[in-house]
């Protein structure tokens, strides 16, 4: 009991630590690097006048939003009305709780809850940010309104079933839904979005013999036909990640020059910066996800990988370059995310169905039997099968760390 109690606190102090500490803020200033971006771009100045560079922007936006009057319609249906900011916010923080953000810090492992179902548990959390936009939208009791919300639930359920589908190849490489197993097998095997992997290189010396195995041999032959599909999974995968999101050139829900402001006209104060907040960590927590499946999450090439075997000091500083790194690939593709709204068109709505169904979907099925195709001749090495070898790190050794079960063998008597 003692046991549980202690795993709770635990988890409730790094849930807390990492909503309250680095995603709020980071999405105070995700909104901050979008108007400096995006000001970039359009050759003009941005928000240069709260502090040195305009920095302090984000928290007057904040006080402001705090203190604006907050008009609530006579006509709208009023619980659902206030229900909805809740819903478009909590299934973007929610979606966090499976993703390794680091790798041990002060001994505790850098994830919430480590579930064998990360990735469906994120795909479940997030389908639910439709509800909210959906209810927003019905709720107001007005036609612009009305119309961002059902575009928005046909858009997501429409590029759900890519954004599906686009995983697949995954499972079936890694061999698990374990999200911190799938980095386990990240480090051992390389990225997955790294057409080669180079292995031998370390603080400890180099190792040429290896180096060129890792290069030169028929295992990095089929690493790089296995590259193909998952380059293919990437790109269906952060396209879908767009009209998950809502993003440009996906923005249908809230096309300013038809719908006036889409599901959330209707809304102000701070009713409709949970709206615009609920956007930003949805495309945070997207991002995050991206950054988990296919580049590595917080592993750094060529670094220790479990700080536990390491002096204390040195320990507690590589896990905390373990988090930084993490959040800096999410800041690289959030940056991505910024430069594309800034640079495409948004779609027709015709244009945006038609890429969902005629095109993703054929796409990702496709490339689902090209992987089972190249696996019936390749069967490729999964976290399933850990090594007992010594000498690599605990993080890869410990199968009880991975969420891995071991499967039970029937043998046949005879």
């Amino acid at each position: 009991m003692a046991d549980i109690l202690i795993a709770l606190v635990l988890a409730l102090v790094k849930g807390v630590g990492l909503v309250f500490l680095i995603i709020l803020p980071m999405v105070s200033y995700t909104v901050y690097a979008e108007r400096r971006v995006s000001a970039m771009i359009q050759d003009r100045v941005g928000p240069n006048r709260v502090g040195p560079m305009g920095l302090i922007q984000p928290i007057a936006d904040a006080v402001k939003l705090l203190l604006k009057e907050d008009f609530t319609p006579a006509a709208v249906n009023k619980f659902y009305y206030w229900l909805a900011p809740a819903c478009a916010m909590a299934p973007a923080l929610m979606a966090l709780a499976v993703i390794p953000f680091g790798s041990y810090w002060f001994g505790q492992p850098m994830v919430v809850a480590n579930v064998d179902v990360g990735v469906l548990w994120v795909f479940a959390v997030s389908s639910l940010g439709v509800y909210g936009i959906v209810l927003a939208g019905w709720s107001s009791n007005s036609k612009y309104p009305f119309l961002g919300g059902i575009r928005s639930s046909s858009q997501m359920i429409s590029y759900e079933l890519s954004l599906g589908l686009s995983v697949i190849p995954i499972f079936l490489i890694c061999g698990t839904l374990n999200l911190p197993a799938i980095v386990g097998y990240q480090i051992e095997h390389g990225w997955l979005i790294s057409p080669i992997w180079i292995k031998g290189i370390s603080f400890t010396g180099i190792d040429f013999g290896q180096i060129a195995a890792s290069v030169f041999s028929v295992q990095a032959l089929f690493k790089f036909l296995l590259w193909i599909p998952l380059f293919i999974s990437f790109v269906v995968f952060t396209i879908s990640m767009f009209a998950e999101t809502n993003r440009l050139p996906f923005d249908l829900p809230e096309a300013e020059t038809e719908l006036v402001g889409g599901y959330h006209t209707e809304y102000s104060s701070m009713k409709f910066a949970l709206f615009f907040l609920g956007e930003y960590a949805a495309m945070i927590s997207g991002c995050a996800v991206i950054v988990t499946l296919f580049f590595g999450a917080w592993h750094i090439p060529f670094l220790p990988t479990d700080p536990r075997q390491l002096p204390l000091v040195w320990s507690i500083i590589l896990g905390f370059l373990h988090i930084t790194v993490f959040f800096i690939k999410v800041a690289v593709l959030l940056f991505f995310f910024i430069w594309v709204r800034w640079t495409l068109p948004r779609f027709r709505y015709d244009q945006l169905m038609r890429l969902g169904w005629y095109f993703f979907f054929e796409i990702a099925l496709a490339n689902i039997l090209l992987v089972a195709l190249i696996l019936a001749f390749y069967p490729s090495p999964q976290v399933s099968q850990p090594s007992t070898k010594a000498s690599k790190p605990a993080f890869l050794t410990n199968p009880i760390q991975l969420g891995y079960r071991a499967p039970k063998v029937v043998r046949n008597a005879g």
